[in-house]
């Protein structure tokens, strides 16, 4: 059934829908600077036209995780193709900023669902040995889509032709539904479901013939217990990991990365750049995003998840604080705009090989196989909540307080961070899934 299946595609297929987020994360961007030709927008509109995306993306989260567990990975991915093609188009031929709005929160609850349900397939695919490298491709679609939106909204600058910026979300959508024929259902789904057989072809395709047999007993051993997902996620020994698992999808979302993002170009314009060298410096921000991922995924089953994100925390600390020092001290000039703009290449730097692939391994992985779906949908919808706050917040604040004291706050945040990954994150690196399954039900139950 699955025998002439090549297993990078299914990697590559798998990942895919996190470039999904990645484009139309990095698109609306440069968009922005043009949509108001057409459809005037002032701050609050500004945000809401960003923030609309994250809207329906917290639905999105809430529902797939449900839905994939009831349904299947891959059948929740074919629907998240074709809602994703549905919005993008919409936003692509919208006449007014209400239109705008609306076909924004419907590619959001494909992104939504994109961004809960990839890390749990990739996770649950994955051979134990390998699982934070191809976890850390969710991150790189991402970052990769990103980049593709960057380089699409420098090539349209000289039409100003944002249209055509939002409408190319088209193209990684239906690759992704195109996609969905490659990709075999989660074999731990598929041994939920009681298909055996089934989930024993799909492992053949990315393990070695004398680890399918113990994982399958590890699988069913975990099995075991007959309580629903919901029951598992308020019981005394997943909560703790519901709870970290939240507080760290806030955490990536808004310690910064989100506002150079989205507002990369108008933080640039702040600094003293025009609009076409504004978006010209996203591309190189866009093109170190990719590279410093790669870098993560050839190490982050090396060195784990929490020492990459208390080293990230560090180094983007670092980051804003010398550019909130040196605008604050030499104001806005073309010589500061460039510092700005490479100080803010290494805040995505530390993000990008830490925090940006790190969580999105790690959420997965703090819950139990009959929890995953949910679980992760839950803290993806935080993540999302997160992203909008940050997404709606940043211009209004923008024009109220000033760059500087923002840079400020988003440094205090990375405080906080690394605070709290010291003392709470547990380290997952080199366990299966069920291993880790077992620590967490050993350390918590009896509390």
């Amino acid at each position: 059934m699955y025998g002439k299946t090549n297993k990078g595609l299914i990697y590559f297929f798998g990942a895919l829908g996190g470039m999904l987020y990645g484009y139309d994360t990095g698109v609306i961007s440069g968009a922005l600077l043009f949509i108001q030709k057409d459809i005037p927008l002032n701050s609050f509109m500004q945000g809401f036209v960003v923030s609309a995306l994250l809207i329906g993306a917290i639905v999105g989260a809430g529902l797939s995780g449900p839905l994939s567990d009831q349904w299947g990975r891959r059948r929740v991915v074919l629907l998240i193709s074709i809602v994703y093609i549905i919005g993008a188009l919409g936003a692509s031929f919208s006449p007014n900023a209400t239109m705008l709005v609306i076909s924004r929160i419907v590619i959001g609850l494909a992104v939504g669902g994109s961004t809960a349900l990839v890390p749990v397939y990739l996770a649950e695919m994955a051979p134990t040995n390998i699982r934070g490298s191809l976890g850390s491709l969710n991150q790189l679609m991402i970052t990769i889509g990103i980049l593709v939106a960057y380089i699409i909204n420098y090539a349209f600058t000289p039409i100003d032709g944002w249209r055509w910026m939002l409408g190319l979300a088209v193209v990684p959508a239906v690759g992704l539904l195109i996609g969905v024929a490659f990709m075999p259902e989660s074999p731990r789904w598929l041994l939920k479901k009681n298909r055996e057989n089934e989930a024993r072809e799909v492992m053949k395709l990315t393990r070695e013939d004398n680890e399918i047999e113990s994982e399958i007993l590890e699988i069913k051993e975990a099995e075991k217990d007959q309580e629903s997902a919901w029951s598992l996620l308020k019981s005394r020994w997943v909560r703790p990991m519901l709870i970290v698992g939240i507080v760290l999808a806030i955490f990536q979302q808004i310690i910064g990365i989100n506002a150079i993002i989205y507002y990369a170009p108008t933080i640039f314009n702040h600094a003293g750049l025009g609009s076409s060298a504004s978006i010209l410096g996203t591309v190189g921000i866009g093109v170190v995003n990719v590279l410093l991922t790669l870098v993560a995924i050839a190490v982050i089953d090396k060195l784990g998840r929490k020492k990459l994100m208390l080293w990230g925390n560090v180094g983007m600390v670092i980051s804003l604080v010398v550019i909130a020092c040196i605008l604050a001290s030499a104001g806005l000039s073309a010589s500061t705009a460039w510092v700005t703009v490479i100080f803010l290449g290494l805040f995505i730097v530390f993000f990008a090989a830490t925090w940006g692939p790190a969580v999105w391994v790690i959420l997965p992985e703090l819950f139990p196989l009959k929890a995953r779906g949910a679980g992760t949908g839950i803290t993806t919808l935080f993540l999302s909540l997160g992203n909008l706050v940050v997404s709606f917040l940043f211009p209004i604040l923008l024009d109220a307080i000033g760059i500087v004291p923002l840079f400020f706050i988003f440094a205090v945040i990375g405080v906080l961070a690394f605070i709290f990954v010291a003392i709470f994150v547990p380290e997952t690196k080199g366990r299966s899934l069920e291993e880790i399954e077992q620590d967490l039900r050993k350390k918590f139950a009896s509390k």
